[in-house]
C-alpha cells in the first residue's frame, strides 16, 4: 500500500496511480457521501458535521418510524430534501462522468439518493440505497414522479399522499431495516465483480451490504485506489489512498489518465 495524506505531490502521486487505471481493463467506481458534499449535501457519518452527529437514525429514517410516526421522518427530512433539490454535482461527478465517457470507466455503484451522478453525465450508475426521484404510496403501491411533490413539500412541509388513495408517498430510498432493491444490487454485484480495479470515492466503507462489495474482486487481485479521508477497512489492501477533498484529487487523477491539463 502506498498512502498520500497531505500535502501531496500530484505531478507523482497522481501520474503513478493514474499508471493503474491506465493498465486496467474494467475499473468500477464505489461512491458514497463524501463524493457530494463539496456540492452542500453534508455526510452521514463525520464527526462536527455528519447527519447523525445529534440524532438517533433509528428515530428518524427507520422504516419502523415511518410506518408509525411518519411525521418524524419528514421533519427530519425536510431540510436534507431542500439541500438535494438545490445541489449541483461537483468537479468529482464530473470526473467520473469523463472516465465512463472516455471508455475507461464501466460504472458507478453508488450509495447516495441525490441523482448527482446522472446529472454530471453518468450513464451506468446501480444506486443501491435508492433515490428521491419517484415516490411509492405505501396504501396502493402506486409509483409517481417527484419532481413537483419535492419542491411542494420543501416549501410547504405538508406531507406529500397519492392522488389515487390519499396514502402517504415514501421517497423510493432504503431506509433502516429495508431490505436494499434486490435487482439493483445484483446487478452492483455482476458489475464490480469483473473489475481488475476499484476506485472508492468519498466513502468510508461502513455501510453493510455494500462496503462488502469490493472484497471478493480485491481477493482475486483486483488494484484498489481510495480516495477518502477518513480511514476505511480496506486501506491496508489499497494501492494507493488519497485523503484530499475528491473534488481536488479526482479531477487531477482524470485529467492524468486523458491526458488533459487542469
Amino acid at each position: 500500500m502506498k498512502s498520500f495524506l497531505a500535502p501531496y505531490k500530484p505531478n507523482l502521486d497522481i501520474q503513478q496511480a493514474s499508471h493503474l487505471l491506465l493498465s486496467a481493463k474494467h475499473i468500477v467506481a464505489l461512491t458514497g457521501a463524501g463524493i457530494s458534499t463539496p456540492s452542500g449535501i453534508p455526510d452521514f457519518r463525520s464527526p462536527g458535521s455528519g447527519v447523525w452527529e445529534h440524532i438517533n437514525p433509528l428515530t428518524v429514517a427507520s422504516l419502523t418510524t415511518f410506518r408509525h410516526h411518519p411525521d418524524q421522518f419528514f421533519e427530519w427530512v425536510r431540510p436534507l430534501a431542500q439541500l438535494i433539490i438545490n445541489a449541483n454535482p461537483n468537479p468529482a461527478h464530473v470526473a467520473l462522468a469523463r472516465l465512463e465517457k472516455n471508455g475507461y470507466l464501466a460504472g458507478v455503484i453508488t450509495q447516495n439518493i441525490d441523482n448527482l451522478h446522472y446529472l454530471a453525465g453518468s450513464e451506468v450508475v446501480f444506486e443501491v440505497h435508492g433515490h428521491m426521484r419517484e415516490a411509492v404510496c405505501v396504501s396502493c403501491y402506486r409509483r409517481q414522479p417527484t419532481d413537483d411533490l419535492i419542491t411542494i413539500f420543501v416549501r410547504t412541509g405538508v406531507i406529500p399522499r397519492c392522488p389515487e388513495c390519499n396514502g402517504i408517498l415514501k421517497p423510493n430510498v432504503v431506509l433502516i431495516e429495508e431490505q436494499l432493491p434486490y435487482d439493483i444490487f445484483r446487478q452492483a454485484m455482476e458489475l464490480i465483480d469483473k473489475s481488475d480495479l476499484i476506485l472508492i470515492v468519498g466513502s468510508s466503507l461502513e455501510v453493510v451490504p455494500v462496503a462488502h462489495l469490493p472484497l471478493d474482486p480485491i481477493n482475486a487481485g483486483a488494484h484498489l485506489i481510495i480516495i477518502n479521508r477518513e480511514p476505511t477497512y480496506l486501506d491496508e489492501r489499497a494501492d494507493y489512498i488519497f485523503r484530499q477533498d475528491v473534488a481536488s484529487v479526482l479531477p487531477r487523477l482524470v485529467n492524468e489518465v486523458l491526458g488533459e491539463q487542469e
